[in-house]
């Protein structure tokens, strides 16, 4: 038996590892060897003995390894100074100027599993996902603290994989100042108010940025229809961008309150808009045609492989009635951010909506995940946002 907890792989499983992937599921671990706990620090070899990488361990999760070194021995302190280091300073390098809040880490694609950062001007917004690197909490919030200098670190604890990898949820202060109700951000120029303790995500859609941003570029005169609309990020880029008329839609009350505070804030007070509150699905059933821009930006309807099939169905029919809406050279702004929906399939669902509206359509752009959020390129699992942009003919 190891002194050191290990997994001892199946005969010829260890191939994904070799070519760079971050994970080892269960199905492919022969056996468990020392003492291996959630969250503990281990290796992983192949069947013949050969050292594969050291990651955490958790024999409770179907991802039982995840990779943090290729190195022999346990990551110290010196290991998270520099991965988080690297990526901080490419952040630097990509959004400078750009914007007062980004993703400083991304788990896997800053080759730090289970862990994210969100940076919302000097405070820090942090969500641990796995055991491991709850373990390792005490740590992160060292260096960053010594490294980064942030003015507050709070705790977004509240994901509901944490709970597959048996931790509890909690969200709370770990360091520096209390953290105001409300954080504003700058983004492109256009401001904005954080909720950082109870807002979706870690308060703000930072994946969606450049996409926003496209918008505005392209909203001059426009009747703009933003489905999904959540406290109105869309939709203030498109006013500063001198939109005509804009429709928000959602299902929360305090989302839309929130989202005319940002017209406010921005001194777009003259702007002709119109709240809609309510199912997404009923109400663009409920609209006629005559709109530029149709946007919809809904949340995951596919959280799991078994999702898919309903989740298509979803995102086909929201499509098919953006199709109805659209002017002719209208435009059609639309994201998937379903880990288990595919670009292609994306793409064909939507194909199949255009079809069944009878409109013939463009395909102009693809986007995903701007620079602050990258992946890891053995490991396309962590590609999660999709979105085209349509030009209905």
């Amino acid at each position: 038996m190891s002194a050191v907890p290990r997994i001892v792989l199946k005969k010829g499983r260890e191939k994904p590892l070799l070519r760079g992937h971050p994970w080892v599921f269960s199905g492919a671990v022969a056996r468990f060897e020392g003492d291996v706990t959630a969250g503990a620090v281990g290796e992983a070899v192949s069947a013949d003995g050969q050292f594969l990488g050291v990651g955490h361990l958790n024999p409770r999760s179907q991802i039982v390894f995840r990779l943090l070194s290729r190195n022999q021995g346990p990551p110290g302190i010196d290991f998270l100074k520099e991965r988080i280091a690297a990526a901080a300073a490419w952040r630097e390098k990509v959004v400078a100027g750009k914007t007062t809040a980004y993703r400083m880490i991304n788990g896997e694609g800053d080759f730090l599993p289970g862990l994210v950062l969100d940076r919302y001007g000097d405070i820090f917004v942090l969500q641990i996902l796995t055991a491991g690197m709850e373990r390792l909490k005490d740590r992160l919030v060292e260096v960053l603290a010594s490294e980064c200098h942030p003015r507050s670190i709070y705790e977004r604890g509240d994901a509901p994989t944490r709970e597959e990898e048996g931790l509890v949820q909690k969200s709370g202060l770990l360091y520096g100042e209390d953290i105001p109700d409300h954080v504003e951000i700058d983004e492109g120029g256009c401001r904005f108010h954080v909720d950082v303790r109870k807002g979706q995500k870690t308060g703000f859609y930072l994946d969606q940025r450049e996409n926003r941003c496209t918008l505005g570029g392209m909203s001059a005169g426009k009747r703009i229809l933003d489905c999904f609309c959540y406290t109105g990020a869309f939709s203030i880029h498109g006013a500063r961008g001198g939109a005509g008329e804009l429709v928000l839609v959602d299902s929360s009350e305090e989302a839309l309150a929130m989202a005319e505070t940002h017209f406010e804030l921005n001194g777009l007070s003259g702007v002709s808009r119109r709240f809609m509150r309510g199912n997404a699905f009923d109400v663009i059933r409920s609209l006629d045609p005559g709109y530029d821009v149709v946007l919809l930006d809904p949340p995951p309807f596919a959280k799991k492989k078994g999702n898919i099939s309903n989740a298509s169905r979803g995102y086909k029919e929201l499509n098919l009635q953006a199709f109805r809406l659209l002017k002719k050279g209208g435009l059609l702004f639309t994201f998937s951010c379903s880990h288990h929906v595919s670009f292609d399939l994306f793409q064909k669902i939507v194909f199949a909506a255009a079809l069944d509206a009878d409109r013939q359509v463009q395909w102009v752009s693809r986007s995903g995940h701007p620079f602050d959020h990258p992946i890891s390129l053995y490991h396309p699992e962590g590609e999660y946002l999709k979105g085209l942009i349509c030009r209905a003919l």
